[in-house]
């Protein structure tokens, strides 16, 4: 007989088959007395750190039931209902041809090449036809296939996207790949899948949007259906009311309701024109993040926009980022726009002889970058080919390295504080598309991990999304809706200074080579201030407001008190405006109100008589205020907040 162990969130349990065949998990679940039907059901299986479906022969002689509150248990429900709605797509519109579907972070999406667009009813169509499919509670069958009868298959199908995956995947060596069948709709599919499509009770279709084949923009355009799925009706609806909740909080929307900025397809795609007031929110951030660095031991620095091609091939960007820059000639010789500031910051470097007691160097600069995007991943302002990155590069000596990496740590730590975000991290291992030796590598990523370790916070691994030239750290931040955005980023790097020959006299008057830590901790001032927009709903707090009081007068008789507020907040750094324009006071405390300036006095007969202003926070009424009295209450909201 052969023994498997059943391994439970409270206990283990051991159920026994016979040695002839293997069972499925299912039926070693069922042996092991779980619930096949209701709360607590399996849907999946976990053996040897793989996910499998209930279905398939069990390897393993330890396994554990996949529940529905596990997290990899949406990915697999979401992958699965993009199966469903491909079937109900297929059947409505039998001339379509299917590409891919995957689960993505909220839902999933499937892209179809279909020779009409597909309408909002189209959608309601599917999404009814989903409906039906998943009461017939239709099982998702796994099978295997040669890549060649495959290929076969699916060229009499008549489905060439299918073909092109299944023809990459032999090119990669693989000899065999894996279907599913649910109902009439079979797809080429790694799995796992839900057991059946009852699990399937809590859906919505979303969206459609055009995409591209594989992303590129010289292949065929196709419409990409996007929808989302959950377990219950319940968090259905609460994803929902937050999708609902995003739209008004939809940074292009703010940006151009509050004139922070503008977008002109006349100047061209994600190239970002700042107003004033958004320009000036700008500054605010660069002046508190360029103080930040300065009190923290790094020099300010200025590269410039276009370096010589050749610097870029001998730098590793032309054989593995080429296709995210920008190139022009001066004087028949060949230049890049740069994509990165790291070139100019090492020639900075270079240009001193370098002691160990000069280290550790800390070049911080704002820097204006240009990266080829294409257009169709262009979003406002948290995707765009022109944005300007706070980037930092630290030359250490090894045993430097560890400190530099948590003192980087500290500081996104600290800065963040004060916007009231927190944060993950991921630890993102070299690329299969990359430069240096295997162990320049290891010293990188043990480097990162023994830092990241130390901290004792908890974080994921991400395989193979390094920089072409070291492992990263990436610091997602969560914003008010509980959203993640990559913003921070510490890269350590062994390459680049050896390619570029940076090196240093150690104690022992030996020339060593430094270590060249990368970072961010805003990353793209762009994205960061889309990511704020949306984090504040736009209503900034006083210290990041671009306007922080404004003066409205009822009457002309109370201009004067009025202008003479206003100076006097300015001279004291207070940004105030005050607004003298005969209109109804209602009219423009609703501008003002729109334009979420955070104070608004209001100045009529009866302040001209008693020299004070009546006083509105955010709506709420704060009563009469003479000067002093208003000063003490903004002075401690503008400063920027402490941290520990």
């Amino acid at each position: 007989m052969a023994l498997y162990k059943v391994c439970l969130a409270d206990n283990t349990q051991e159920v026994e088959f016979p040695d002839s065949g293997q069972p499925s998990g299912a039926e070693i679940f069922a042996k092991a007395g779980l619930p096949a039907k209701g709360q607590g059901r399996p849907l999946a299986t976990r053996q040897a750190g793989a996910i499998q479906d209930l279905t398939q022969p069990v390897s393993d002689q330890k396994i554990s039931p996949v529940l529905a509150s596990d997290p990899e248990a949406l990915d697999i429900l979401r992958h699965s209902v993009a199966h469903v709605m491909a079937e109900a797509v297929t059947r409505l519109f039998p001339e379509v041809k299917v590409a891919i579907g995957p689960a993505i972070e909220d839902g999933f999406y499937y892209d179809f090449d279909k020779p009409t667009p597909f309408t909002p009813e189209d959608l309601d169509r599917v999404a009814k036809v989903m409906e039906g499919i998943c009461q017939e509670n239709q099982t998702f069958q796994r099978s295997e296939m040669a890549v060649d009868q495959a290929i076969d298959y699916f060229k009499s199908k008549d489905e060439a996207y299918k073909v092109e995956l299944i023809q990459d995947l032999a090119a990669k060596g693989e000899t065999s790949v894996s279907f599913y069948q649910c109902g009439d709709f079979v797809d080429l599919c790694r799995g796992p899948h839900i057991p059946d499509t009852s699990w399937a009770k809590a859906f919505k279709l979303l969206s459609v949007a055009g995409a591209y084949w594989r992303g590129d923009s010289n292949r065929q355009m196709l419409q990409r259906i996007y929808g989302t799925a959950f377990f219950g009706p319940k968090e259905l609806k609460a994803h929902l009311a937050l999708l609902e909740e995003a739209k008004k909080r939809d940074h292009r929307r703010l940006g151009k309701d509050l004139d922070l900025f503008s977008l002109h397809e006349e100047i061209g795609g994600g190239l970002v024109v700042w107003h004033p007031k958004g320009a000036l929110l700008r500054s605010i951030l660069e002046n508190f993040e360029r103080q930040e660095h300065l009190n923290r031991g790094y020099q300010v620095v200025m590269g410039p926009q276009i370096l010589r091609e050749d610097l870029w091939k001998k730098s590793g960007h032309l054989d593995y980022y080429r296709e995210n820059m920008y190139f022009t000639e001066v004087d028949e010789q060949a230049y890049a726009i740069k994509p990165m500031n790291c070139l100019s910051h090492m020639f900075i470097y270079q240009s001193h002889i370098r002691s160990f007691r000069d280290l550790p160097l800390r070049f911080f600069e704002l820097g204006t970058v240009q990266r080829h995007e294409k257009s169709g991943v262009l979003h406002g302002l948290t995707r765009v080919r022109q944005f300007t990155q706070d980037d930092a590069h630290i030359f250490c000596a090894p045993n430097q390295v560890h400190e530099e990496i948590r003192l980087v740590l500290e500081l996104v730590k600290d800065m963040m504080a004060a916007f009231g975000f927190d944060y993950e991290m991921e630890l993102s291992t070299r690329p299969e598309k990359s430069i240096g030796t295997d162990e320049d590598w290891d010293l990188a990523t043990g480097a990162l991990k023994d830092s990241l370790d130390s901290l004792g916070r908890p974080y994921e691994i991400n395989e193979g999304d390094g920089a072409f030239y070291g492992p990263k750290i990436d610091i997602k931040l969560k914003d008010a809706l509980g959203r993640r955005w990559q913003c921070a980023t510490i890269q350590c790097d062994f390459t680049l200074p050896e390619r570029f020959d940076l090196t240093y006299t150690d104690s022992d008057n030996q020339r060593k080579r430094p270590v060249m830590l990368h970072r961010t901790v805003f990353g793209s001032l762009e994205r960061f201030i889309g990511v704020l927009i949306e984090h504040f709903a736009g209503d900034f707090p006083l210290w990041l407001a671009p306007v922080q009081v404004i003066g409205l007068t009822v009457t002309s008789r109370a201009d004067e008190l009025a202008q003479s507020f206003g100076d006097k907040l300015k001279k004291l750094g207070f940004r105030a405006r005050i607004d003298l324009r005969n209109e109804k006071l209602g009219f423009k405390i609703r501008e003002a109100q729109l334009a979420k300036i955070p104070y608004i006095l209001v100045f009529g007969d009866k302040e001209a008589l008693t020299g004070s202003a009546s006083v509105r926070r955010r709506g709420q009424e704060l009563g009469s205020m003479t000067l002093e009295a208003l000063v003490d209450l903004l002075d401690p909201e503008a400063k920027i907040p402490a941290w520990d």
